[in-house]
């Protein structure tokens, strides 16, 4: 006889969804490194071109692109899309009435 699975729908932020701290940064800086990644691709530049382009070691542009963001806070990452770049604009808006506001990344 199979057996049933226990199914649980997640909650959009796989960071949630582990328990770890702080998980609406972790989203916005997950979010930022496949947009950096993206960059680098399409402008057809090697790690090492991209680390000086960013202003980073080689060896720290692949640990970037392979999701090891951790020690990278988010003003950093945000200099490294405009060093690739592009322009960054923040805009802040009221969020729903009682409900916490939230962090969005859109390219």
């Amino acid at each position: 006889m199979a057996k049933k699975s226990k199914i649980t729908q997640g909650s959009g932020n796989i960071f949630e969804d582990l328990g770890l701290d702080m998980p609406q940064e972790h989203y916005v800086k997950a979010h930022l490194v496949i947009l950096i990644t993206k960059m680098i691709e399409a402008q057809g530049l090697t790690q090492a071109q991209a680390a000086t382009q960013i202003g980073l070691r080689q060896p720290d542009v692949s640990k970037l692109l392979r999701g090891r963001f951790e020690g990278f806070s988010l003003e950093r990452l945000l200099y490294f899309v405009r060093a690739l770049g592009s322009d960054v604009e923040i805009k802040i808006k009221r969020s729903k009435p009682k409900h916490e506001g939230r962090i969005l990344v859109a390219a």
